[in-house]
């Protein structure tokens, strides 16, 4: 039985990997591998990296550069050009990162899922309940990003960021065997809500970012600030950032989630269903050719 071999059946076993996760000092772990893996020597950067192949199926061959300067480089790389072809298609909002589909369905009476028989309300996670509430009879999907998976997110369609809502929180591990145990889970971690504008039609859309255990640190190339553990919130940063389809918004220090909202009228594409992979730049969610109603 071979390493890897092990530490995927290890990591099978649910009790165990909920304790592995989640039962640990988990601000003061983030923090720390926050530090380590920045740190730019061969030694640590080629350790870290071979440590993190035995847990995950990571794959360099699409990355831009070969060579990284450190942990850290390699998690937040970037793509070769042309290796996310973005859907040009107007009618469709695009997925904005890599993930596995999770949770989705309708916003109903302002609450939705996190996993099977635990819902949590909209304005918890947002930290905004006018904004919450403009999601009603709305469409939502949950896309988790595993640690090996590119983690930058991009523009789902022509848009202008309107605001930014940063929630301070705590470090969960979001994976499938925390969300089954942990009720509201992703209103407990640190996150971001990105309000944003549909150019075309006016809709309005929302992405939350949503933070985890090793990562607690968003980056939105917009903002000329990194959102992580030690920058308080809630604290709403308003924005006038116009955003082309496909073009980068930001990224995650790793794994993580992304939940995005798309107002009545929009709906899921109908070839994705829970547990499929998507990438970035595939059709996400088809706008009604009547179009949804702009919300004001």
């Amino acid at each position: 039985m071979t390493v890897r071999t092990l530490i995927s059946q290890l990591a099978g076993q649910e009790n165990l990997n909920f304790l592995l996760t989640n039962r640990i000092p988990r601000r003061w772990l983030t923090l720390f591998v926050g530090r380590l893996s920045r740190v730019r020597n061969p030694f640590v950067r080629d350790a870290s990296i071979a440590i993190w192949k035995l847990f995950s199926d990571l794959d360099l061959s699409e990355a831009r550069k070969s060579q990284f300067d450190s942990l850290h480089d390699c998690f937040t790389r970037e793509l070769k050009e042309g290796a996310r072809p973005v859907d040009p298609d107007p009618t469709v909002l695009t997925s904005p990162c890599d993930g596995i589909i999770g949770a989705t369905g309708r916003v109903q009476d302002g609450t939705v899922l996190q996993a099977k028989g635990f819902p949590y309300p909209v304005a918890d996670l947002m930290g905004d309940p006018q904004l919450a509430a403009r999601y009603h009879n709305g469409s939502y999907v949950t896309l988790r990003l595993t640690s090996s998976m590119y983690h930058r997110f991009h523009a789902p369609h022509d848009l202008r960021v309107e605001r930014v809502t940063y929630i301070s929180g705590d470090t969960w591990n979001v994976n499938p065997i925390a969300l089954k145990r942990i009720e509201r889970l992703f209103c407990k971690n640190e996150r971001a809500a990105i309000q944003c504008r549909l150019v075309h039609g006016g809709h309005l859309l929302t992405l939350v970012p949503v933070a985890a255990i090793l990562v607690a640190s968003i980056r939105l190339r917009f903002l000329d600030v990194r959102l992580h553990l030690r920058y308080q919130g809630p604290n709403r940063i308003d924005c006038n950032a116009p955003l082309r389809k496909g073009e980068e918004m930001g990224w995650f220090e790793h794994g993580s989630t992304i939940i995005v909202f798309a107002p009545a009228g929009v709906s899921l594409c109908e070839r994705w269903k829970s547990g499929d992979v998507i990438r970035m730049g595939q059709p996400l969610f088809d706008l009604s050719p009547s179009g949804a109603p702009a919300v004001d």
